[in-house]
């Protein structure tokens, strides 16, 4: 990892079961992320507000409820918006398959259901922030 990035990990929705979402914020705060839990019941505009204020290069958003398709739209759009569409967005929890292709069209990077290692997951954001981070630099000179 190139410097300790901010992850928000947000839980958007009625959705009331957190314990992933905190195994992945712990798992990911120990790989050397600064991370930033924003705790139950989410709004799209409370997540995209928590984005922003922090300064976050990555938010996770942790969906067990089936909303996904309609919360996870309303947060790409907000994001738009706000002018923060760099911001790198994953997905985890309870998804299926078939939905997957959908949350990608609309600019998700990645998903992870249920099983994923919690190295790689941390891995594989550590390296895709480090190419944003890397592509962002060269485009500038």
């Amino acid at each position: 990892m190139n410097r300790p990035y901010r992850v928000i990990v947000a839980k958007p929705g009625l959705d009331g079961h957190d314990r992933g979402a905190k195994v992945i914020a712990r798992a990911l705060r120990d790989a050397g992320f600064e991370v930033i839990y924003t705790g139950l019941h989410q709004t799209p505009d409370q997540v995209v507000q928590a984005v922003i204020q922090e300064d976050a290069d990555a938010v996770g958003l942790s969906l067990l409820s089936g909303a996904h398709l309609t919360l996870v739209p309303k947060i790409m759009e907000a994001l738009r918006s706000h002018g923060a569409d760099d911001v790198l967005v994953v997905c985890g929890g309870i998804i299926p398959e078939a939905d997957i292709p959908k949350l990608k069209e609309i600019g998700v990077a990645q998903v992870f259901t249920p099983g994923a290692p919690l190295p790689a997951i941390s891995e594989w954001l550590a390296g895709e922030l480090d190419r944003r981070e890397a592509a962002a630099e060269s485009s500038q000179t």
